[in-house]
């Protein structure tokens, strides 16, 4: 049996966007019409935002420790995230798909970037931590 923490049912729901946005870039060649995938991109960022900042929210409900600086780095996270979208959906309104493609790998990896935060700061686990060399 599997037990999920909460914050799981969201990086599910963004890992699914995730692909679907992964899969748009690959296939798209800028001669589809660009309103359709604007608008698709914009829906999939849209949701992952959401995702990630419900994800933030759950986290600072139950975390007991309250380091602010934590929040405000995640809350930093997703404006960057929201930024890198933006610059993904500009680059599909004029057709540039090699930069559709370089916008949409780097909210990717923010998108990473922040749920390994999330588990480093927020995990139930310990983390483990790196061996030293001796």
């Amino acid at each position: 049996m599997t037990f999920l923490r909460p914050t799981d049912d969201h990086q599910s729901r963004c890992q699914e966007q995730l692909l679907r946005l992964r899969m748009l870039a690959r296939s798209w060649d800028g001669a589809a019409a660009p309103n359709e995938v604007v608008a698709e991109i914009r829906e999939a960022t849209n949701v992952i935002i959401a995702e990630a900042e419900a994800m933030t929210r759950a986290a600072f409900r139950t975390d007991r420790r309250r380091e602010p600086q934590a929040e405000t780095f995640l809350w930093v996270r997703i404006t960057r995230l929201a930024a890198a979208a933006d610059r993904a959906v500009d680059a599909a309104r004029s057709r540039d798909v090699p930069g559709l493609r370089g916008y949409l790998n780097h909210f990717d990896t923010l998108t990473s970037a922040l749920w390994a935060v999330r588990d480093a700061v927020y995990s139930p686990r310990p983390v483990p931590s790196p061996r030293s060399p001796a």
